[in-house]
């Protein structure tokens, strides 16, 4: 079957460096840290202190008070995503395409500080203190239900919640459904604002966050000796994503090339990955597979890199159980060494991040990296950014319960 060529035409994002595609990009390549002392979360009962927080970011201001106050954190911040991207893909809404254009945007917990709020609230106050907006807030399908709502999407529209593979789960599986004819073109990507007491606690009992008690810009440090778990970080990543015969036939700007996708589960433990990386090893054949492409061909790699001892071995061995030799000399690094873990939000801004390095040939660092693990010993790009020629890229993401999906990313070529 020749499947149907597919193209990314529009970006937005808002992250913990920047609330803007450009000025997120700028700071990633300039190796600039988003993490920080908590400022938005109570703190008073667990040990978290730090974490990339959206910074100066004025719901009220974007949506004015009445629809900021009926929406969850995690909803504004994929909303306003999704309205860069709508924006910068110049696609215009007419009767004849809106049943043609859809959203599938993520969320790997969804609204989780309003459904804890009103469980507080329950818990005061009864029946009479559970908004009667809470469920829409609280439901991880209103992501898409919003930024179809608010653009007038009409086209197939629901979640993906795959832990923190979401984002990369949601644009491959779009790219599928405009490869198969279901839709011309799609929002596609993820969102997460999970920055809450409940939250940080639960990770910290598991052991997944970060014990680092130094400088707060610090604390992500993927592939480091001294790393000690994730930064969790909040924020949102929207792609326009479409066929190419429909980019063409309206003169849309084409970032890059949706090549190749592929997913696998470990079947193995709810939150550790397979030691040897098998699953991802699958999941990145495959994906290079449906590419038409060998391992050779990819010349920047955005790895998952979570700053945790088992994830960042393991993605290591992977790696080299794709790559041969040549993983030595191919660059890799984690931008969540900047902008901490995005969770369900996080596949799509590296994403982003994969595309961008396409257009300007230029791979972002891993920052942090200061004393090397002997069993991470593969090129990370260690602090600084590297101008490189770069047409291929392939990005790995990895979620709790064992799911695995890769994305490779293509510059374009008529």
């Amino acid at each position: 079957m020749q499947y149907k060529r597919i193209v990314v035409t529009g970006m937005g994002a808002v992250s913990p460096i920047g609330n803007s595609v450009e000025e997120t990009w700028e700071n990633a390549k300039a190796g600039k840290s988003g993490i920080d002392y908590l400022k938005n979360v109570d703190v008073s009962k667990i040990n978290a202190r730090i974490g990339g927080e959206v910074k100066d970011f004025d719901a009220v201001g974007i949506f004015g008070a009445r629809d900021a106050r009926r929406m969850d954190r995690l909803q504004q911040l994929a909303l306003y995503a999704a309205r860069q991207a709508w924006e910068d893909s110049g696609l215009v809404l007419t009767p004849d395409n809106q049943y043609d254009i859809g959203c599938l945007v993520g969320s790997g917990i969804g609204g989780i500080s309003t459904l804890t709020e009103m469980i507080r609230a329950f818990m005061e106050r009864g029946q009479k203190g559970v908004s009667p907006l809470a469920i829409p807030e609280i439901l991880s399908d209103g992501v898409g239900a919003r930024i179809s709502i608010d653009l007038g999407l009409r086209g197939p529209s629901y979640n993906i919640a795959s832990a923190c593979a979401t984002g990369n789960h949601a644009i491959g599986d779009a790219a599928d459904m405009i490869r198969l004819g279901r839709a011309e073109a799609m929002l596609v990507g993820g969102g997460e604002a999970a920055l809450i007491d409940v939250v940080l606690a639960g990770f910290q009992n598991m052991k997944a966050l970060t014990q680092w008690d130094g400088e707060p810009s610090k604390a992500s440090r993927p592939f480091d000796a001294k790393r000690s778990g994730f930064v969790a970080a909040e924020g949102s990543a929207v792609l326009v994503i479409e066929s190419l015969e429909h980019a063409q036939a309206r003169g849309a700007h084409i970032y890059a090339e949706i090549k190749g996708y592929g997913h696998t589960s470990d079947a193995y433990h709810v939150t550790a990955p397979l030691e040897d990386g098998a699953g991802a090893v699958k999941a990145m054949t495959l994906a290079l597979k449906d590419a038409n492409m060998e391992a050779e061909s990819i010349q920047y790699f955005n790895a998952h890199g979570t700053s945790t001892t088992f994830n960042d071995r393991s993605e290591t061995r992977a790696i080299k159980t794709i790559f041969g030799e040549r993983a030595y000399d191919l660059p890799i690094s984690s931008t969540k060494s900047m902008t901490g873990h995005l969770l369900g939000a996080a596949g799509a801004i590296e994403a982003m991040f994969s595309i961008l390095a396409i257009r300007d040939n230029f791979a972002p660092p891993t920052i942090n990296l200061e004393f090397p693990d002997p069993e991470c010993d593969l090129d990370y790009i260690p602090n600084c950014g590297r101008e490189v020629p770069i047409d291929h890229v392939m990005s790995y993401s990895a979620g709790f319960g064992g799911h695995n999906a890769v994305l490779v990313f293509s510059r374009f070529v008529a």
